[in-house]
This record gives C-alpha cells, structure tokens and sequence, in this order.
C-alpha cells in the first residue's frame, strides 16, 4: 500500500523518468510517485525510432519501457499528455498544462531535449521532419517506404549519429540520400578526422552522397511540398524530403523558470540543469537525471552533459537513489552504440577535440572490424570504440577508469589481450 507521507514527482516520461520511478519502487520507497509525461504515449525508449523500428525490424510495441499495466501495478500515478508549465521551488509545486497543482516532497527533472530547429526558409513545408518522439518515427518510416518505392530524394541536415541511421534507413528502403555537413567528415566533433572518413566511405558504398563544408541557408517548395534545398556554397540539390538531424538541445525552460542554476550552452556541456555528482540541482530538493543534467563527473573531472541511452538508463536510477538520502557519486564511464548497414559499433568514454594526443587502432580497419583507442598526452585511455568486435566494452571501461598511462605498441598489437593491460 502507498503511504501518502511523501509525494516524489518525476517530470519527464523517458527511459532516466521511467527509470527512475521503478528504483523508487524497487528501493522500497512507499510514498506517492508521480510521472509527468507530456506524451501521451506511455514511456518508451528512443534508439528504436532511428534504428529497428524506423527499419521496419521491430514493432511499436516493443519499444515501450514497461507494459501499461505495470504502472498501476507498481502504484505509478501517471499523467500522460500533460506538459509541466509552472515549477515553483518555494512552495514546492508543479503545475500542470491542465490546471492541475501537485505539490512535492522531492523533484526530478528528467525533460530530456528536443531537436534544434533550422532557422531558413522553407522550414514549414510538409516535407521537413526532425526525429526525437515516436510520432515522428511514425511518419519518418512511412515517408522512406514512400521515397523507396518511388526513388525519392531525402536530404539530411547533419552528419550526426541519428543523420547517419537514418541515412542507412533511407538507403535500405531505397531512396536517394544526400547528407549535408558543415565539418569535413560526419561525426568530425566526436571521432575526429581519424576516423570521421570511415563513416563518410562506408556511407558511399551504400550510395549516399555527401556535400562537406556547407549549410543550408533555404528549402525550395511549391504548392505546400518540397522542391529542393539549397547551401550557403550556391549549390543545388533536389529533395522531396528534409531531416533536420542537426543535434538536440536541453529542455531547460522549466529550469530556468524556477531559477535553478544552469549551465551556458556555449560551454563544453552544451547547457542543461547544473548538477553535482549526486544529481542534485541548486535547489536541495529538485534532482536532474538524463539529456537534461549537466553533471560533475568525479572520473573525468568535468562537468559532462550526455545524450545517449546508457545515460538515462543510469542516470535514472542514480537520481532515484539519490532522492532516497543514499550517498551517490554519479561516475559511469560515457556510452553509447550504432547500427548502419552491417557495422555495429560501440563507444565508451570522452574524448572531445583537442584532448587527446593520437588515435591507436588494433585489427583490420579496412575490414571494419577493430578497436579505436583515443590516447591523452600522458597516455591515459581517454575513449575506446570497438567496432565489428564484441565483448570489450567492459574491458575497454576498466582501462579508461584506471587513469593510468598505457602502452601505444601494447594496444595496437592484437596479440597483447586487452585484460592484461589492466593495473
């Protein structure tokens, strides 16, 4: 039975809110717990909607967190398609999009982000879409069938990683792809030139074309539809479909309202909820967890914004525990995975431009089948990606928490077993 003497609410229906929310169940907490889901879908989790289920591999119910029924079971309160609109600290509530006061013990702000938009014309053309909800797989998955079917054109904005699934989507429906990017390479901020080519060649053998160096600066329609988009370089390409894929900012509107601290955008974060290493905001009784939290990371002494799954699969829990007056350091080493075509591929830790010194790889990189390690110039192990290898995240996680300096030679002889590189 619940007992009323505590109410925690979680504002935000992701996977670090869901989460959340069955880590206070599990933890023992018999107080009220109210998930603030401003979908009306029930909590689901986001890699499907660039990766499986825009495919066509899994159904739309599999990417749900938790069967409906288990919220009632587990005495969850939901309030689905209600948007928080108001937070106010002092009086510790939360209004909602509907009128609805709740008043709270403790808070989690677990609001996630959202796509930035681009800022041309031409934007409210039917043919522009962005990829963060499940409506927006929805219709993103019926619009490449349609592209396949009829070698349509679709041109990506950004060469990030969910420009790039959905580049493979597109390509495996077999429509026309051509991705514009404002760096060299795709993924030129996190893998760097070393290896940001990789993805660029791999792309191309499945024949989707790249336009480097540029932005759009307009989207060309008629009648309501796209024609074509054009770039700030004078060129020309013709799409009858437009992903905006140019990265997500921190939903920090009810943040800032309530006066919370954050954290400038401008800044390695990239914004969010500013947050010590325990998740707790500036405010003793309001925690953030997920996209949203930018946390200080006691392993890699920076303050550290995440947008990826393992994140809010963690983050979640460790607010949760956090709410509960459990002593929690919040220090999970970064990661995250990609699928395109037939190369899978993992990543842990941080390794952001200009920190580290070289780029080790172990195996057959023109195989696609080896590990990446990114060295600092003391030669610690800042970030490792396996790619087409398994079974060596955990190792690679461990060298990275070890701060200790390791062999170049050692790590690119895949003779040496990566365990015995361990202190």
């Amino acid at each position: 039975m619940v007992d009323a003497h505590q109410t925690f609410v979680i504002v935000g229906g992701g996977l670090a809110g869901a989460k959340a929310a069955e880590t206070l169940r599990s933890e023992g907490f018999t107080g009220r717990v109210i998930l603030i889901c401003d979908e009306r879908d029930h909590p689901y989790e986001r890699p499907p909607l660039s990766k499986g289920y825009l495919l066509g591999k899994e159904e739309r119910d599999s990417v749900f967190i938790h069967e409906p029924a288990w919220y009632a079971k587990a005495q969850i309160e939901l309030h689905l398609g209600q948007p928080a609109v108001h937070l106010d600290p002092a009086a510790k509530t939360v209004r909602l999009g509907d009128g609805a006061l709740i008043v709270y013990d403790k808070l989690l702000l677990a609001t996630g982000a959202e796509p930035r938009r681009l800022d041309i014309p031409g934007t409210g053309l039917a043919g522009v879409h962005h990829l963060r909800r499940l409506a927006h797989a929805e219709r993103l998955r019926g619009v490449l069938a349609s592209l396949g079917r009829e070698n349509g054109q679709l041109v990506i904005a950004g060469g990030g990683w969910i420009g790039l699934e959905v580049a493979a989507a597109a390509r495996t429906y077999g429509a026309e792809v051509t991705v514009i990017e404002t760096a060299p390479t795709p993924l030129y901020g996190v893998l760097g030139p070393e290896l940001g080519g990789l993805f660029t060649e791999l792309h191309r053998e499945h024949g989707v074309r790249f336009h480097f160096g540029a932005r759009l600066t307009e989207i060309v329609g008629q009648d309501g539809m796209v024609l074509a988009v054009r770039t700030d370089d004078g060129e020309e390409h013709p799409a009858h479909d437009v992903l905006a894929a140019i990265g997500a900012a921190p939903r920090t509107a009810l943040a800032e309202q309530a006066g919370l601290d954050l954290v400038d955008r401008a800044g390695s974060a990239g914004g969010g909820i500013a947050v010590d290493s325990g998740l707790r905001t500036s405010d003793p009784y309001i925690y953030a967890a997920g996209d949203v939290a930018a946390a200080d990371h006691p392993l890699l002494d920076t303050r550290l914004r995440v947008e990826h799954w393992a994140n809010a699969l963690n983050g979640g829990p460790a607010a949760a525990r956090a709410m509960l007056g459990q002593d929690v350091s919040y220090d999970r080493v970064p990661y995250f995975f990609s699928d395109q075509y037939d190369l899978g591929m993992e990543y842990s830790g941080y390794a952001p431009p200009g920190s580290y010194a070289q780029v080790v790889c172990r195996g057959d990189v023109a195989k696609r089948e080896f590990i990446a390690f990114w060295l600092a110039p003391d030669g610690r192990l800042l970030a490792g990606m396996n790619v087409n290898v398994w079974d060596v995240t955990e190792t690679i996680q461990r060298l990275i928490r070890s701060g200790r300096p390791i062999d170049p030679a050692a790590l690119a002889d895949p003779e040496v077993p990566l365990d015995s590189l361990l202190p």
